[in-house]
C-alpha cells in the first residue's frame, strides 16, 4: 500500500508541475504556482524557512521522499527506469556508493554559487534542469496540439482554444535541454537513480540526512531466504543482501523493495530496529547553503517574416546589443536577480507577450532578460513576478510595475525616420508612460525624438513598434539598480 500511495502521489505531483510548466494561457498558474515554490532550492533560494524545514523533518522521519514524490527530475528517472524494468528486469546489483563523487559535485556546486559562476552550478540542479526540458522539449509539443485541436474547433463553430506560435526561444537553451534529457534518461534507463545518487546536489544533501531517518526499509534476517530479488530491483542499487543493510544514503524510500519481497522480511519500520553497524562520518556533518546565480542563455534565433499590409515582406528586426541587460520589473536590481535566479525558464513560459528570452551571455546562460522583437513588457502584466519559485522577480503589481524603471529609451538619430523628413511618431504615440514627444530641429530643419528619462520606465513600446529595420532608430538600455519614477 506503501509503495502504491507513493507512486500516485509522485504522478499527481509530476502531472501537475509539467502542466504547470507547458501552460502559456497562466490560468494553471493561479492553481498550482504554489508548487515551484516548494522545490528545494527555490524554496533555499527565496529564503522560504517554512518550506526548507519542512522537507528537513520529513526527511528526518521518513527518508527522501522528496526524490520520490515532489522532485519533479526524480520522478522523471523513475519513468525511464520503469521504461527500462520493461526491457531487462532484475537488472540491478548492489554496488558500494560513489561517495567521494557526490561529495565532490556537492562540493563545486557550492563553490560555483560563491565565485557567481552560476550558469554551470545550476546545470545540474534538478528542478531547473526538468523545467528547461520541459519548457523547450514537451511545451512545443503540448502546443501544436493546442494548435491541432483550435483548427478542428474553429472549424466545429467553437472557439474553446485559440492558436499560438510554435518558436524557438533560445538555440543553446534547447541543445542544453535536450542534452539533458538524453543524459539524464540513458542513465535512469540503464542503471536507475545513478544521476540522483551520484550527480545531484539535493539528493546528497537529503541523503545525508536520510542516514538518521527515523522510519526506514528493515530487513528482518529471520523471515529472508537470501533470493537477492530486492537488490535486483532496487534502483538506488542501496540494497546489501549479503549483510542485509541498505544504505540510507543513497535509498530514495521508494517502497519497491516492499512489494517485491514475496517473504514479507522487509518492513517499514523505526529506526531502532536496524542494525547497528550504520557508520557516521563526521566530516560529512556539515552542508554549506548558499544562494545561487542563474543563466543559460542563448543567441535569439531568426525571426517569424512579418508581411506589411499582406504585400511586402519586411526585413527582420535586429536585437541592439545593450550595455546593460533589461532584467523583468520587479527584480530589483542586476545582483539580486542574478543571485537567485536559477534558469527554470517558468517566466519564459508564462511570459503572454514573449519578452522573456535566456540570455546569450556566457556569464548568464539561461537567465531570462527582456527583448522587444516579438512584444513589449505592457505596464498591466506583472505574470512573471507572480510565477517566479526563488524571489527573482519579487510579486508586484500593476501600480508598483508603473512606478518602476528597469531602463530607458535611447534614440539612434541616423536611423530614424524623422531624419529623413518621413513624418513619424510611432515612439512617441505607443509609449505608455508619455515619456516620449516629438520636438522641432532647428539646426537640421526636421523633426527629431525627445526622451524624458525620469518618466521611461523601460517597457519597450518604443522599440517594438518603431519601423525602422533592421535596427531600430530607438532602443532601450538597462539599469543595473532598478529605479522610481
Amino acid at each position: 500500500m506503501l509503495r502504491k500511495v507513493r507512486i500516485g502521489l509522485a504522478l499527481l505531483f509530476f502531472t501537475a508541475i509539467t502542466l504547470l510548466f507547458l501552460d502559456f494561457t497562466g490560468v494553471l498558474h493561479l492553481y498550482l504556482g504554489w508548487l515551484a515554490k516548494v522545490q528545494l532550492l527555490p524554496a533555499v533560494l527565496s529564503l522560504n524557512v517554512a518550506v526548507v524545514l519542512f522537507f528537513v523533518v520529513v526527511t528526518l522521519l521518513v527518508g527522501r521522499t522528496y526524490c520520490s514524490v515532489v522532485c519533479p527530475m526524480g520522478v522523471m528517472q523513475d519513468i525511464f527506469g520503469w521504461l527500462g524494468g520493461r526491457w531487462k528486469k532484475n537488472r540491478f546489483h548492489y554496488t558500494k556508493g560513489c561517495k567521494w563523487l557526490r561529495w565532490t559535485m556537492l562540493a563545486l556546486f557550492v563553490v560555483l554559487m560563491v565565485l557567481g559562476l552560476n550558469a554551470i552550478a545550476i546545470l545540474i540542479a534538478p528542478y531547473s534542469a526538468y523545467g528547461r526540458i520541459a519548457t523547450n522539449l514537451f511545451q512545443p509539443v503540448y502546443i501544436w496540439i493546442n494548435n491541432l485541436c483550435a483548427y478542428f474547433a474553429e472549424r466545429a463553430g467553437s472557439y474553446a482554444f485559440y492558436k499560438t506560435d510554435v518558436w524557438v526561444k533560445s538555440g543553446v537553451t534547447l541543445a542544453v535541454a535536450a542534452v539533458t534529457f538524453v543524459l539524464i534518461g540513458f542513465l535512469s534507463f540503464r542503471w536507475g537513480r545513478l544521476w540522483c545518487n551520484t550527480v545531484c546536489p539535493v539528493g546528497t544533501v537529503l541523503g545525508f540526512l536520510s542516514k538518521f531517518a527515523l522510519f526506514r526499509p528493515v530487513i528482518d534476517t529471520d523471515k529472508c531466504n537470501g533470493c537477492k530479488k530486492c537488490a535486483r530491483n532496487c534502483k538506488a542499487m542501496c540494497i546489501d543482501p549479503e549483510t542485509h543493510t541498505i544504505d540510507m544514503t543513497r535509498c530514495v524510500a521508494c517502497m519497491d523493495c516492499l512489494e517485491n519481497c514475496h517473504q514479507k522480511a522487509i518492513t517499514y519500520s523505526r529506526r531502532k530496529a536496524v542494525a547497528k553497524k550504520d557508520e557516521v562520518d563526521g566530516s560529512r556533518r556539515k552542508f554549506v547553503v548558499t544562494t545561487a546565480a542563474v543563466g543559460a542563455a542563448l543567441a535569439v534565433e531568426a525571426q517569424e517574416k512579418k508581411v506589411d499590409g499582406g504585400l511586402a515582406a519586411l526585413v527582420d528586426k535586429q536585437l541592439p546589443e545593450r550595455n546593460v541587460p533589461l532584467k523583468p520589473f520587479g527584480a530589483k536590481s542586476l545582483k539580486n536577480f542574478s543571485s537567485r535566479c536559477t534558469g527554470c525558464q517558468l517566466c519564459v513560459s508564462e511570459c503572454p507577450q514573449n519578452v522573456l528570452r535566456p540570455s546569450k551571455k556566457l556569464t548568464t546562460m539561461l537567465q531570462p532578460e527582456m527583448v522587444f522583437d516579438k512584444g513589449f513588457c505592457p505596464p498591466e502584466c506583472t505574470k512573471c513576478s507572480h510565477v517566479c519559485p526563488t524571489g527573482a522577480i519579487k510579486p508586484i503589481t500593476p501600480e508598483e510595475k508603473s512606478a518602476i524603471s528597469v531602463g530607458h529609451a535611447v534614440t539612434v538619430a541616423k536611423n530614424c525616420l524623422l531624419a529623413q523628413g518621413v513624418e513619424c511618431n510611432a515612439c512617441s504615440r505607443h509609449c505608455p508612460a508619455a515619456a516620449i514627444s516629438i520636438v522641432s530641429d532647428a539646426s537640421t530643419g526636421h523633426s527629431r525624438v525627445a526622451v524624458n528619462e525620469s518618466r521611461c520606465i523601460g517597457c519597450g513600446a518604443c522599440e517594438y513598434f518603431c519601423p525602422v529595420r533592421p535596427f531600430s532608430a530607438i532602443y532601450v538600455e538597462g539599469r543595473e539598480v532598478h529605479t522610481t519614477v
